[in-house]
């Protein structure tokens, strides 16, 4: 194994750096030394790259720099020896080679697009260089019989369904069932219905040998100068070619997913006026669905990792979440709104609470968001008459209307949601509906009903728990049930009355087969 700690000193670097700084990836070492970048391969072996071997590592620090070369030829400036001295590792130095490196001019750190976004600096201008320099790249890539292969149906047939094969692990904890199930029908349906559009892309010089890896960590700015491109996949051709909408796709997808869909359509937009591809619509969304379906996968990876930071792990986990979310929308899912409704003590909050965990969505509860409307924990206690101080009709108007913003919030980001409250009032049921119509979302409402004397069992246990948020007793849902409005203002096939005697987690599992059976027509 490469002794790093050689390399972290000044004097292991023929110009000698006044610092050097180590980033890794599970592939690589970057050396970081002042105006030079020094890059090792790490001997490892994931099956779809092998660099275990010095021979292979030289093999592919040659291929990085000659395809790295064909968009930023000032950055790579070749493959330098890593040697043992007298003195420790060196890179340049005289003596036997035990490793090589890809040596690179360093960046602008301050122009690295990932920095741009997070620093709100990126604009229309910066996408139209990046456009500007894709077109001739495109135009130019190698093509040909061996490139043709990999957009042919039957590789990308393999490589989707390659995904599906190594996320199913993941299944109920990075997306839901439901969403997987969606996914995976619908890219297998668009495949078959659009073979002879995969076959037209192949016939009109659409498949190259292109980049991989095209979004916003590998691209960096010279403020409006030039743009780089850089870091494309040397060690995989099946992961570097194939239709160039497959790497426009990932850029695009990109910007989406950091909530820049504006400047992701004059992308797309610009492109094809530059390069008069306007067949490229047909195929996005599919190429879309797929690029981010496998940054959820890689999400997914980092989580699994025993050897990431607990922090670093939860992270990846919503991040890969997100990306499930952006590629469902791709497929032309829509979010679903569930409204979990009925008087307190039966069985609302412990149902909505099971649901949200087997579809993994976003949960609000009215009780917890009036409690934070007020200032307050969600733990503290309120025992108040009916209507009253913090259950006053003005309180509870506010609840209802957060409610309703939150919800929106969450489902034009492509997540599904659960709000959870009484819901006796007909025009707060209403609310709900136009809002599902406007977003265009389909929206179930689930009626929780119980006997009287299993709300009464249920109020007296919940009044003895410790940490509960609601306030409801037995006189509370005696005027609940007196001003309680039927739902008849909802149609009958966006309601459905549960009893809810038995446990939350076989109730959950039949409300979501309720779905898939009503609701999934509404969404193919």
């Amino acid at each position: 194994m490469l002794r790093v700690e050689d390399l972290l000193r000044p004097e292991a670097y023929p110009h000698r750096p006044p610092k050097v700084e180590l980033r890794q990836t599970h592939i690589s070492w970057v050396f970081l030394a002042g105006e030079l970048v020094y890059k090792v391969k790490k001997p490892v072996d994931f099956g779809f790259l092998d660099f275990t071997t010095l021979e292979k590592r030289r093999h592919f620090c040659e291929r990085e720099v000659a395809l790295n070369r064909r968009l930023c030829p000032e950055i790579y400036l070749g493959v330098v020896p890593v040697v043992e001295t007298e003195k420790g590792l060196a890179f340049e130095a005289e003596g036997p080679v035990v490793d090589w490196a890809v040596k690179m001019r360093r960046m602008p750190e301050e122009g690295m697009m990932g920095r741009l976004i997070a620093e709100g600096r990126l604009r229309p201008e910066h996408i139209d260089l990046l456009v500007r320099k894709l077109v001739p790249f495109f135009r130019e890539a190698e093509t040909g019989p061996e490139v043709n292969r990999y957009g042919a149906l039957e590789t990308v047939r393999f490589n989707v369904e390659e995904n599906f094969a190594q996320t199913r692990d993941f299944v109920g904890r990075a997306l839901s069932r439901r969403r997987y199930a969606y996914i995976v029908s619908w890219s297998r349906r668009f495949l078959e219905e659009a073979a002879d559009l995969f076959e037209r892309r192949i016939r009109e010089g659409f498949i190259r040998d292109g980049h991989g890896d095209l979004y916003s960590a590998n691209v960096c700015y010279d403020d409006l100068r030039e743009v780089y491109v850089f870091d494309c996949i040397e060690f995989n051709e099946r992961f570097r070619c194939g239709d160039v909408a497959q790497d426009l796709a990932f850029m695009a997808m990109d910007l989406d997913f950091h909530g820049l869909p504006g400047l992701s359509r004059r992308f797309i937009e610009g492109y094809v006026e530059l390069s008069g591809d306007r067949e490229l619509y047909e195929i996005l969304d599919f190429y879309k669905c797929y690029r981010a379906y496998v940054r959820g996968k890689i999400g997914c990876f980092t989580w699994a990792d025993a050897g990431v930071p607990e922090g670093e792990r939860e992270k990846a986990l919503a991040a890969a979440r997100r990306y499930f979310d952006l590629a469902y929308l791709y497929a032309g899912g829509r979010p679903l709104l569930l409204v979990i409704f009925g008087l307190s003590g039966t069985g609302k909050s412990a149902l909505s609470r099971a649901l949200s965990q087997r579809l993994l969505a976003a949960y609000y509860n009215s009780d917890v968001v009036r409690k934070e409307l007020a200032g307050l924990s969600p733990r503290e206690h309120r025992f108040e008459p009916f209507e009253s101080g913090l259950y006053a009709p003005e309180m509870t108007e506010r609840t209802y209307e957060e409610l309703l913003r939150r919800a929106e919030r969450e489902l034009s980001a492509g997540r599904d949601v659960i709000l959870d409250a009484t819901y006796r009032s007909r025009r707060h049921r209403e609310a709900v509906l136009a809002l599902a119509r406007r977003l265009g979302v389909p929206v179930l409402f689930v009626l929780c009903e119980t006997p009287e004397e299993v709300v009464r069992e249920r109020l007296a246990q919940r009044a003895r728990q410790q940490g509960e948020p609601s306030d409801g007793r037995w006189e509370i849902y005696l005027a609940q049930k007196a001003r309680f409005e039927p739902p008849e203002e909802i149609p009958s096939e966006n309601l459905l009355r549960l009893s809810t005697l038995k446990p939350p987690e076989i109730l959950a599992e039949e409300v979501e087969k309720y779905l898939e059976g009503s609701l999934e027509k509404d969404r193919k």
